[in-house]
């Protein structure tokens, strides 16, 4: 996949998953960001289930790194929200 296919499947995914999770994106850096990371820890959980990860620009690999990217903001926000808690935080 060329650098442009992985900014874009980044961002689509990226955003996506932060609409989810959160209700809100996280920017465009942030979002591209998560997304291609998601797309890296969705190709692993896959992978690890015996599918295939992230190959060409397609529906499939945008739901992998959608996956990807949703659990890597659900493992922040339970980190984060527990942190800020456990601080005496709101």
């Amino acid at each position: 996949m060329s650098l442009l296919a992985w900014i874009v499947l980044g961002l689509v995914a990226g955003f996506s998953a932060s609409k989810i999770v959160n209700g809100t994106g996280q920017g465009v850096l942030m979002d591209i960001a998560l997304g291609i990371v998601g797309a890296v820890v969705g190709g692993w959980v896959f992978n690890a289930f015996g599918m295939s990860g992230v190959g060409e620009f397609n529906i499939y690999s945008l739901l992998v790194a959608f996956v990807g990217a949703a659990l890597l903001l659900g493992l922040y926000h339970a980190f984060f929200s527990r942190a800020t808690r456990e601080r005496g935080g709101s």
